[in-house]
């Protein structure tokens, strides 16, 4: 009997023991999970972070090395609208005319405005891309591939425009203008003979762009041409990450096709420079016409030549033909083809870099978190 009831007792002691034992392995796995919820939670937020701030980083290093090549191009498309002579300049005469006119500080006429627009396009546009592609690639897996990579850079430029557009507002209207004595020359000359066309007063900084067009014209003024830019932009940088990760896509299975050797590895960097500008390049030349007609609307001020995205279009396909639609395309694609290869170096550079060490920082953070597995009772009951 007493054997009896001791065997009983010890069987309600390991009963007891085993439950609580199994009790702490619950209350392990649902610590580990939370724990892993929040390793999760902090993986996504330092990759947004990261993401956006290399963006915005590579965003402004590229419009700030390329702006000279901007002003040119947006000078050639607007010149139809501002000149009252027939005659059009090319690219190496409208180079002369700036530098004869305003010298070296012309090329750079709206800088501020520009690397500022960038910064924030920049931001918003890598910091939102990769987010959205796995959203899209987990919750719509019909989209994936390239759809997902277009859909994800048109996202992403779409948040950026409403910084970027009125930036890009101030931007134009500065570079066209030049200097004050070439402004006023052109005022003079030009403009004047013009029948109905009463132009903007001279701009000296960003700032003052900024608090003139508003007291002239309000948001109107500084969201002028938003729809055209959105049209051009939209689809721009769709295509352009598209061709991108196409482009990178093919660059890997070449490099398994032709490559045998194991240790063979191309600098992440030096292949953005070169896929970042060819997709740039390719994007900007089927997007040249969105852009001219977006120029033309944003310069224009406040007395309107064009009523509308449409009336632009139609206006300019009339009287200057496919030409004028695609006015401006060699510089553009001379901007955005070293202006993307810089933006998609300093990118790939910018995680090759950094990434490591952030991340590095983000698992010691979730490991104070975690459970002591040594001192479950686990191990005791093991």
């Amino acid at each position: 009997m007493s054997i009896q009831s001791s065997t009983s007792s010890e069987r309600h002691a390991l009963g007891a023991t085993t439950q609580q034992s199994f009790s702490s392995a619950n209350k392990l796995g649902r610590t580990s999970s939370v724990s892993f919820q929040i390793h999760n939670s902090i993986k996504f937020n330092y990759a947004f972070w990261r993401e956006f701030l290399w963006g915005g980083i590579a965003g402004a290093f590229g419009e700030g090395m390329m702006h000279p090549i901007d002003t040119v191009k947006t000078r050639i498309q607007s010149q139809a609208f501002f000149s009252a002579s027939q005659n059009q300049k090319n690219i190496l005469q409208m180079v002369r005319t700036v530098w004869a006119a305003d010298g070296l500080t012309g090329f750079y006429r709206g800088i501020a405005p520009g690397v500022t627009g960038s910064l924030a396009t920049g931001a918003t546009y890598f910091g939102i891309i990769e987010s959205t592609k796995k959203w899209i690639e987990e919750s719509h897996p019909n989209l994936g591939g390239h759809w997902a990579h277009f859909i994800a850079g048109a996202v992403g430029d779409t948040l950026g425009s409403f910084v970027y557009v009125p930036c890009e507002v101030m931007k134009q209207r500065m570079q066209v203008q030049g200097t004050k004595a070439s402004w006023s020359s052109v005022m003079v000359k030009d403009i004047s003979m013009k029948p109905g066309i009463q132009m903007y007063d001279y701009y000296t900084g960003m700032f003052q762009a900024g608090c003139s067009i508003w007291k002239e014209q309000g948001p109107r003024g500084l969201y002028a041409g938003y729809g055209s830019t959105l049209a051009r932009d939209v689809p721009f940088a769709g295509l352009m990450v598209m061709f991108y990760e196409g482009l990178k896509d093919l660059t890997e299975y070449g490099k398994k096709k032709c490559i045998r050797n194991p240790n063979f590895h191309i600098n992440s960097s030096l292949e953005g420079l070169i896929l970042g500008g060819l997709a740039g390049g390719i994007s900007s030349y089927l997007t040249t016409p969105l852009d001219v007609i977006k120029t033309r609307l944003q310069v224009q001020g406040s007395t309107l030549r064009y009523n509308g995205w449409w009336d632009a279009m139609r206006s300019i396909w009339m009287t200057e033909g496919a030409k004028g639609m695609f006015r401006g395309s060699i510089p553009r694609i001379t901007w955005y083809i070293p202006a993307s290869a810089l933006t998609f170096m300093a990118v790939e550079f910018l995680r090759d870099h950094f990434n490591e060490g952030l991340s590095n920082d983000g698992v010691q953070e979730v490991a104070s978190l975690t459970v002591d597995n040594k001192n479950s009772p686990l191990q005791g009951a093991a």
